[in-house]
């Protein structure tokens, strides 16, 4: 029997901070999907809520933003990270926040969740792949797409249609507690790296 100790703790991050952004409503279906899963608990990290200076300069602001959200970081088995599509790629907010981390990040699974126009952040997403190849993080196969996100909700931020959505956050769910189970297993007989 699996106690409270055996829970994957799984941090979402919610990638936009742009002045009026969709990333809540996403956000708001994308928890839903996560609280429901057994044997998880969740942690968010809001990019919109960071104070994080781009100078990489460990100053006391950094420090204060950082306090709260490092330990998210770090305590976390698997990411489920949600980003729009900004200019073929993710926001600027999001790349900052990645970047002030490195340990955090390792020899842990990342699941992307994407929305956007026409080609529904599959960019963005996959110059996320690149970038956490680079931090030794290990991205799941299967995502979550939305394309032309505002259409999809209606006023009250539910899916118009959702079978689809949430078929594939099955999917990505389960190869991600997949990957979460099997890399913490790998990281407590032996230290990534060693």
């Amino acid at each position: 029997m699996k106690t409270a100790t055996d829970a994957l703790h799984v941090t979402v991050v919610v990638g936009s901070n742009r002045h009026g952004r969709f990333g809540p409503v996403v956000a708001g279906w994308l928890l839903d999907r996560v609280r429901a899963r057994d044997g998880l608990t969740v942690d968010v990290v809001d990019v919109a809520d960071l104070d994080l200076p781009t100078t990489m300069e460990p100053t006391g602001r950094a420090t204060a933003a950082l306090a709260d959200v490092t330990p998210k970081l770090d305590r976390a088995d698997a990411f489920v990270v949600l980003t729009p599509e900004y200019n073929h790629s993710f926001p600027a907010g999001l790349k900052n926040l990645i970047d002030w981390h490195f340990g955090e990040w390792r020899a842990k699974p990342v699941a992307l969740v994407t929305y956007g126009g026409l080609a529904g952040g599959l960019r963005a997403a996959e110059h996320l792949r690149q970038v956490f190849a680079e931090l030794h993080a290990v991205t799941v196969r299967d995502t979550v797409s939305f394309h032309n996100a505002g259409a999809a909700f209606d006023d009250e931020g539910r899916l118009k249609d959702p079978v689809g959505p949430d078929t594939a956050a099955k999917t990505m769910l389960d190869q991600l507690v997949w990957w979460a189970t099997a890399l913490r297993e790998a990281r407590r007989r032996r230290p990534y790296g060693s």
